[in-house]
C-alpha cells in the first residue's frame, strides 16, 4: 500500500526546479580556459545552445562575450556572420572579437593552433553574441533533416526566437541597448530582423531594447550590387576608359540583367579582363582554401601564367602571407576533441566543423532589403552602413546607390573621418539618423583589414559621436 505524504508535492516541485536548473546549466557553459590560449581568459566567455524550432528540433550554438568595459551599461550586439553558412566563430576570431590566432611566427608547424588577444576588439565597449546560423553551420544542428532546410525568412524567424530566448535566460541584459550587426550576406537578414523586432515590440511589448543596427559591406539588392561593379572597376583603373564607356553606352548603364546580346558580350569582356582579381580586396593576391583534400591549402597565383599549387600544411608549414590561412587554422582548432569539450559541444551533433559551410540547403527568398532599411530608419532607429572601399564583392558604389534611393536628405555632407590624425575613410550622414562610411583600404570584411579604424568607428557611433 502506498502512503500519501505531505512532503511529496514539495519534493516533486524541488525535483522539477532542479531539472530546470540542470537544463539551464547544461545549455550554458562559462569558460575560463581555452585550449591554445596561455593562462586564464581575461574576459568572460560563455557558450551554449538554444532551441529555436521545437517542431524541427533546431538548436543554435552561440559564443557570448561580456563587455570588458561596463557590461551592466554597455550595449549588447547580436553579431551575424554572412555566407549564408559561415560560423559566428569567424566574427569572433577574424573580425571584432577579443581572440585571434597567433600569427607572429612566419608559418604554422603543427599542433593545436595558438590563440592570443586582439587589442582592437569591439568587446572593449560592448557585449557581443556570436551565433552559428542556420542549422548545419558551425556547431548548430538539427534533430531532423527538415530542420536543415533553411531560408532567409526562416533564419529571421529563428534568430528572433533565439534572441528572445537568450534574453529570457539573461534578464540582466534586458535593459542594455540592443544592436543587430553583421556583414556580407547578413545584410539580407539584419534589417529584416530589426524590422521584426520593432513589430514584436509594438504588437505585444516584447522585451527588446533595440537602439539601432549596423551592417558592413552588406548584400542588399542584387540589382544595385551588379550595377555598381562596372563603375567600381573603372574607378579603380581595372578596366580602360574605352571599355567602360562602350559598355556603359551599349548597356545603358544597366549591368544587372543584360538587355541585349551586345551588352552581354561587353560584360563578358569586362569579366575576362578582371577575372583574376581578388574580389574581397582588389589590392591583395588571390588565394582560396577550398582544397579538395584535407590538410592542404589550395592557392592560385597570378604571375607570368596561372598555376595551381597545393601546400601540405604539416610538412612545409602553413604560409601566413595568405589571408585565408587562419581559416584553415580555425578548422584544425575547432575539430580538436579537447577544444570541443571546453566549448561544451554536444557529442555526436557535428561531425566535421567548417569555418563556412556554403553547401547547406538554403532558399534565398528575400530579394531586396531596401524597403526594410527604409521602414526601420523611418521609425527612428539609427543605422550605420560601412564599406571597405576596395571590396569588389559588394562595392561601395552599389551601396551608395541603394542608400540614395531612400531619398533621405543629407545632414552632414561627404567628408573624411580620421583615426590617429590620418584619414580612415569618408562619411556622409543622412536624415533618419542613417550614417554611411567608407573604410579606406579595407576589403569585404572591413575589420579584418583595418581593425584599429573599425574599432574607432564603432566606439564613436555607439556613443552617438560624429565619426
Amino acid at each position: 500500500m502506498a502512503f500519501y505524504s505531505a512532503q511529496a508535492p514539495r519534493k516533486c516541485l524541488l525535483y522539477s526546479l532542479l531539472f530546470l536548473l540542470w537544463q539551464l546549466v547544461s545549455a550554458q557553459n562559462r569558460i575560463n580556459n581555452l585550449p591554445g590560449f596561455q593562462g586564464p581568459l581575461p574576459f568572460t566567455l560563455e557558450t551554449g545552445y538554444l532551441e529555436v524550432d521545437k517542431e524541427k528540433g533546431v538548436e543554435y550554438f552561440y559564443y557570448f562575450i561580456e563587455s570588458e568595459g561596463n557590461p551592466e551599461e554597455d550595449p549588447l550586439i547580436l553579431w551575424l556572420t554572412g555566407g549564408p553558412g559561415c560560423t559566428g566563430f569567424a566574427g569572433l576570431v577574424f573580425e571584432i572579437g577579443p581572440l585571434s590566432f597567433d600569427l607572429q611566427k612566419q608559418k604554422y608547424e603543427g599542433g593545436l593552433p595558438p590563440l592570443c588577444c586582439r587589442p582592437t576588439s569591439w568587446t572593449q565597449v560592448s557585449s557581443i553574441i556570436f551565433v552559428d546560423w542556420p542549422a548545419g553551420v558551425g556547431f548548430s544542428y538539427s534533430h531532423t533533416l527538415e530542420g536543415l532546410q533553411s531560408s532567409d525568412t526562416e533564419s529571421v524567424r529563428q534568430l528572433l526566437k533565439f534572441l528572445q530566448k537568450w534574453l529570457g535566460k539573461h534578464p540582466n541584459f534586458n535593459t542594455n541597448s540592443l544592436y543587430i550587426g553583421g556583414d556580407s550576406y547578413s545584410g539580407m537578414i539584419i534589417p529584416v530582423l530589426a524590422h521584426e523586432i520593432t513589430i514584436a515590440k509594438e504588437s505585444h511589448g516584447a522585451p527588446f531594447n533595440l537602439k539601432g543596427y549596423l551592417a558592413g559591406n552588406p548584400l542588399t539588392d542584387e540589382n544595385f550590387e551588379s550595377n555598381g561593379r562596372v563603375p567600381f572597376l573603372h574607378g579603380m583603373a581595372l578596366i580602360s576608359d574605352e571599355l567602360f564607356e562602350s559598355t556603359k553606352k551599349i548597356c545603358s548603364g544597366e549591368y544587372a540583367n543584360p538587355s541585349n546580346s551586345h551588352c552581354a558580350k561587353y560584360l563578358d569582356v569586362v569579366h575576362k579582363v578582371t577575372k583574376d582579381i581578388n574580389e574581397e580586396n582588389i589590392l591583395e593576391p588571390y588565394f582560396r582554401t577550398n582544397s579538395p583534400r584535407p590538410g592542404e591549402i589550395h592557392s592560385r597565383t597570378i604571375g607570368n601564367g596561372l598555376y595551381n599549387e597545393e601546400v601540405p600544411l604539416l610538412s612545409s608549414g602553413l604560409p601566413f602571407d595568405c589571408r585565408a590561412s587562419p581559416n584553415v587554422l580555425s578548422e584544425m582548432w575547432a575539430n580538436n576533441d579537447t577544444v570541443r569539450d571546453a566549448l561544451g559541444v554536444r557529442k555526436g551533433t557535428v561531425d566535421v566543423w567548417k569555418i563556412c559551410r556554403l553547401e547547406i540547403p538554403y532558399t534565398f527568398d528575400i530579394l531586396s532589403t531596401v524597403q526594410y532599411h527604409l521602414n526601420v530608419t523611418k521609425k527612428g532607429y539609427p543605422a550605420l552602413i560601412y564599406s571597405g572601399d576596395h571590396d569588389l564583392e559588394v562595392t561601395y558604389v552599389g551601396t551608395q546607390a541603394w542608400i540614395q534611393s531612400l531619398n533621405f536628405s543629407i545632414v552632414d555632407d561627404w567628408r573624411p573621418w580620421y583615426v590617429g590624425g590620418q584619414v580612415a575613410g569618408f562619411t556622409r550622414r543622412y536624415s533618419n539618423n542613417l550614417t554611411f562610411a567608407t573604410v579606406k583600404g579595407a576589403g569585404h570584411i572591413a575589420p579584418q583589414y583595418k581593425p584599429k579604424e573599425c574599432q574607432a568607428m564603432i566606439v564613436r557611433w555607439l556613443s552617438d559621436a560624429p565619426l
